[in-house]
């Protein structure tokens, strides 16, 4: 598709459903006045369970990938373990290649060719002398105030928060360098962390890179999809009536468009991907009670129905959940027909092991029933390694005399 568009072309489909881009003059520089592909890369920290709000930033790789540019997959396995520690290091490489699985599923769900995909390992790199020393000559041109507020919107904020947070946002910049890419791709979240590395990577003598923004889309209970919080998301091998009861529970207020997670899904996700598989007009059908169903093409037209009340949450939910179950069915097989995939997943995120209620002793001040200097027991003795210091005798006659006052 790339080599029979123009480069004007190829700059419009760059561009489609970006929030911001810093630098475009780059970009316009690499595509029209080189006339080259544009390398760029994006990273995602291996963390927790992929979700369909990856769909947003695997539907923009699309729209690149077909606009003729090489794009890297930075699978950040350092950065998860940066992140206050979100995921442990004996974890972080079986979910480093699962996330590998999951982005490709997601990829051949919509018909993208992945000939111009290349996946790096974090850690493939980052651990070489001369990263760890270009990181040093970074941190030296980087004031502490800059990195942490350069990671705000990204790295977990906690009290007393670890060094490691302030790293996480200079090695980001640092593999724009590494990857050898043209621009960086990210939410808007990442923006400060975009702004950070244009800043400083002309301080130690590197070039500076553009950098393309996609929206942050609203989770389905409001405020941003997470992985931590499971009613916000939706797992990419849910199961139908799994995705079905959570797109129910969605928060969509009738005739708001603000905010509406559901409506930023057919935006984002669902009118894109019709556009992918079809290979043209993309479209989004709702089923209409007694009525023929309403086709739409453009969001901006189901955007006036919803707010002038045509197009109602209760029509609108039934018609996302089937629309989202169809996208994941080729995903899901994919997962059902891999035996690798599937041994992969118990290894990357193995299920929580039962607690084992510990037995409470009778007697004893100590948590979890653990012995201390005494014990009671059950038949009223006392036992222990200070139990000579409770006792008053070993018998009742000696314990008489012993509790006598003013004897002789």
């Amino acid at each position: 598709m790339a080599a029979s568009m123009t480069p004007q072309e190829k700059l419009d489909l760059i561009r489609e459903n970006l929030q911001e881009v810093m630098k475009p003059e780059i970009i316009e520089d690499v595509v029209v006045k080189q006339n080259r592909s544009l390398v760029v890369y994006w990273g995602t920290a291996t963390t927790g369970r992929p979700h369909c709000a990856y769909f947003v930033p695997i539907l923009k790789i699309a729209q690149l990938l077909q606009a003729g540019c090489t794009v890297k997959i930075l699978l950040a396995d350092i950065h998860g373990f940066l992140d206050n520690l979100k995921a442990p290091l004996d974890l972080v490489n079986f979910r480093a290649t699962y996330y590998k699985f999951v982005i490709t599923a997601l990829l051949e769900a919509i018909n993208v060719p992945i000939s111009g995909l290349e996946f790096v390992l974090g850690s493939s790199y980052q651990l070489s002398s001369k990263y760890t020393m270009d990181l040093f000559r970074m941190s030296s041109v980087t004031t502490e105030h800059d990195a942490k507020k350069a990671g705000a919107e990204v790295v977990k904020q906690v009290a007393n928060a670890p060094l490691s947070g302030l790293i996480y946002p200079l090695m980001q910049a640092l593999d724009e360098q590494f990857l050898g890419v043209d621009a960086q791709f990210g939410g808007v979240d990442q923006r400060k962390i975009f702004a950070l590395a244009a800043e400083t990577l002309p301080k130690i003598g590197y070039k500076e890179r553009a950098h393309l923004m996609n929206p942050m889309v609203p989770g389905l209970a409001g405020g941003k999809m997470s992985a931590s919080d499971p009613d916000s998301k939706i797992d990419v091998l849910d199961p139908p009536d799994v995705v079905t009861k959570k797109l129910k529970k969605a928060v969509a207020a009738p005739k708001e468009i603000e905010g509406n997670g559901i409506i930023s899904f057919v935006e984002y996700v669902l009118l894109p991907a019709s556009r992918l598989k079809s290979g043209g007009k993309g479209s989004f059908k709702v089923e209409v009670k007694g009525g023929e169903p309403i086709i739409y093409e453009h969001i901006a037209k189901l955007k006036e129905d919803y707010a002038g009340d045509k197009l109602t949450p209760q029509t609108l939910k039934p018609a996302v959940t089937a629309a989202l179950i169809t996208l994941l069915e080729p995903v899901q097989a994919a997962f059902k027909a891999s035996k690798e995939w599937q041994e992969l997943e118990t290894k990357a995120y193995p299920p929580p092991s039962k607690k084992v209620k510990k037995e409470r002793k009778i007697g004893t001040k100590y948590a979890g029933g653990q012995p201390g200097p005494i014990e009671g027991k059950p038949d009223g003795s006392v036992k222990g390694d200070a139990a000579d210091k409770t006792t008053l005798a070993d018998d009742a006659d000696a314990a008489m005399k012993k509790l006598a006052v003013g004897g002789d």
